[in-house]
């Protein structure tokens, strides 16, 4: 089973191609879906002021940051730590571009040349709800994710909240896992045939409150569609 690192960081700004730099790296690591505890947790110098709108973001100041180690110094450990897994971020693309832009600059390996996979909860989440909102702030709201204590953006924790996200985006995933196709049942299971001829499903038609409701329904998408409605069409269809 394949380690999961959901990662996240917090940067001088927005552009790691014009100068801008990783200032907190916040590392989680799940196994078999579950919190390990061997966690990831750096604050970098960046050498450089950060943005005043990222600065209202991660709240992370110049001084705070300025006796801590270049990304440099600690980056053959953040590939040994991160090596081989399974890496998790919100939005993959910001981050692994930062990340590549500091490997770069160390002389070290890019980000995909020693790790498992990158899986973007971001474009997930887009699949499974088109057409909303899916920051990790939203996501959190729709999964009852508590974020009560987050004042400011940090990387630690919001890949904590992300784990947990990350957790009920997925959830019901292993059920993909299961051989359908096997006729054998499971080691030290029973499996008992039920004659389902001996039952008789009762039939339920609908009342005329129901049907009235059912009209005024489809009356609505006749009007709304300019009389496309595709059920009346295939009902049509049937009773001719």
């Amino acid at each position: 089973m394949t380690r999961q690192i959901v990662l996240d960081t917090e940067t001088t700004g927005l552009s790691a191609e014009n100068g801008d730099r990783i200032i907190e790296l916040g590392c989680v690591e799940l196994f078999a879906r579950k919190l390990t505890g061997n966690d990831l947790h750096i604050y970098f110098n960046p050498e450089r002021e950060s943005h005043e709108d990222a600065l209202k973001v991660h709240g992370l100041t110049t001084d705070f940051l300025r006796d801590k180690p270049k990304f440099a110094t600690l980056g053959n450990d953040i590939i040994e730590y991160l090596r081989g897994a399974e890496i998790i971020i919100h939005n993959a693309a910001f981050d692994v571009g930062f990340l590549n832009k500091e490997f770069e600059r160390a002389g070290l390996p890019l980000l995909r040349s020693f790790v498992g996979e990158v899986t973007d909860t971001l474009a997930m989440a887009k699949l499974v709800y088109p057409g909303k909102r899916n920051s990790l702030d939203a996501l959190c709201d729709r999964f009852g994710v508590d974020r009560s204590n987050r004042t400011f953006h940090g990387a630690k924790l919001d890949a904590q909240l992300l784990a947990d996200v990350y957790i009920n985006l997925t959830r019901g995933q292993d059920a993909l896992l299961i051989d359908v196709a096997s006729n054998e049942p499971a080691q030290g299971t029973t499996v008992v045939a039920i004659d389902l001829s001996q039952f008789e499903l009762p039939v339920i038609t609908a009342g005329e409150q129901e049907l009235a409701a059912h009209e005024a329904v489809l009356s609505q998408l006749d009007k709304s569609s300019g009389g496309r409605t595709l059920f009346r069409q295939n009902g049509e269809n049937a009773v001719a």
